[in-house]
């Protein structure tokens, strides 16, 4: 009786910890399936996103457009995230995260349509509003998916789950411009010197069998998208709760709306910031290469150059974060990078000024995995509004590039316009040093 005693103790002992084990592993299991998951809708991201390189130089030769009209392509996508991000909280409040990916996902496969008949009729305002539509579904996206990754693990890791994200997506954009631009502007250089010397009526002939080369490649995107968005449907994700108590100041009172996080705040105007100069890397890059005197031919994959700079940081944050580095430390030396990339860029010429302005991808790569964090601190019930916040500050994606554009004209030099960029990294640099101490005083 006295030995049964402890054996029967022993064993469920042992079924307790094997019991946690099993939990433990299943966890895990759970967590790399949703990053992986995660990577495919960063993948889709980035080739959705970085397709507009190639589309504002397609279509500025398509639709005969200024240099500053053109950059309403980066206008009409990224306005659709100031305007869609807070009522994507709501949509998410209602359906949680999975089921608001997979809406998010259906929304751009529409928007993807468009294109058709924005092509066939060569109309501007069709491939904006095909251009909104998507950035809607994607502001939809974003606000399921980044706070998703944020809150997946520790959060002094998440930047570097978040770099891993940046990977995904960063890939996606070198072949979303390699594929695309192959494409679309196939013999752009040739076809350029014969429009100038046809007849209007050749001309228009000539410039619709242009924009019809982007019918097929977006038809494909929006098959892609909505089967996508059926995959997401109907697999299991691990589910994640905000907290539901609300969070405490110092004085042990409880916030009860977001504007008492001022972390949060600066850090959206921070994503501003951030959005605006990163889309004005690679999205003017090849008008850059040719101010420069490169042909479109070369200068039309620029851009990949300031993707595979991203890789690269990107790779660093994942090896270097927080083992070496933390998060904070690695957004103040990118600022002080980026300054000085775009310093060099604005005075050199050649292959030194590309080379430079390609490098801004690697000390951009961790600026937002960066920000998120520190903006998204202690947020606990308010993290789904917050994560709106920030994706508001995607427009500014929309604002920076044309305001480039007009600087550009008024300076006649699109080289030395890139200097307003530099007010931007010093605004996130200082955002970097009072961050944590805002976060705390909340």
């Amino acid at each position: 009786m006295c030995t049964i005693q402890p054996s029967f103790h022993v064993f469920f002992s042992n079924l307790h910890d094997i019991t946690n084990q099993f939990f433990c592993m299943t966890q895990q299991y759970n967590q790399r399936f949703a990053i992986i998951i995660l990577g495919a809708l960063f993948f889709v991201f980035g080739f959705i996103t970085w397709a507009n390189n190639t589309l504002i130089t397609y279509l500025k030769i398509a639709c005969q457009l200024t240099n500053y009209e053109s950059f309403y392509v980066a206008s009409a996508f990224f306005s659709a995230y100031f305007i869609m991000a807070i009522p994507s909280s709501f949509i998410l409040r209602k359906t949680g995260f999975k089921v608001g990916m997979s809406i998010g996902l259906f929304t751009m496969s529409i928007g993807a349509l468009l294109f058709i008949p924005a092509a066939y009729s060569r109309t501007f305002s069709i491939f904006l509003l095909g251009l909104f539509i998507i950035g809607t579904g994607l502001a939809l996206l974003q606000t399921a998916s980044n706070p998703y990754v944020t809150i997946l693990g520790p959060i002094e890791s998440a930047a570097r789950r978040i770099s891993i994200m940046g990977i995904c997506n960063k890939v996606a954009g070198i072949l979303a411009i390699i594929v695309l631009g192959s494409i679309a502007l196939k013999d752009a250089d040739a076809l350029k010197a014969k429009l100038l010397t046809m007849d209007p009526i050749s001309k228009a002939a000539e410039l619709d069998v242009l924009a019809q080369r982007v019918v097929m490649p977006y038809i494909i995107i929006a098959i892609c998208l909505a089967l996508l968005g059926i995959v997401i449907y109907k697999i299991n994700l691990p589910a994640i709760e905000d907290e539901s108590d609300g969070t405490a100041d110092a004085t042990g009172m409880k916030q009860t709306n977001i504007f008492q996080f001022p972390h949060l705040l600066l850090g959206a105007f921070a994503i501003f910031l951030y959005v605006g100069v990163e889309v004005i890397s690679y999205d003017t890059f090849t008008s850059l290469g040719e101010h420069l005197g490169f042909p479109l031919k070369t200068a039309k994959n620029f851009a990949t150059f300031t993707g595979y700079s991203l890789l690269v940081g990107y790779v660093i944050g994942i090896v270097a974060i927080p083992k070496y580095i933390t998060q904070t430390t690695a957004l103040k030396l990118s600022c002080v990078l980026s300054i000085v990339f775009v310093t060099v860029a604005c005075f050199s010429d050649g292959y030194i000024a590309v080379g430079s302005f390609a490098l801004l991808g690697l000390s951009n790569a961790l600026i937002w995995p960066a920000i998120w964090p520190l903006a998204m601190d202690g947020l606990g019930k308010f993290t789904k509004i917050g994560s709106a916040f920030l994706i508001m500050g995607i427009v500014g994606g929309a604002i920076l590039p044309p305001l480039y554009g007009r600087l550009g004209e008024w300076m006649g030099n699109y080289q030395k316009a890139y200097l307003m960029m530099i007010p931007c990294y010093l605004f996130i640099l200082i955002y970097s040093w009072i961050a944590k101490r805002l976060s705390s005083a909340s």
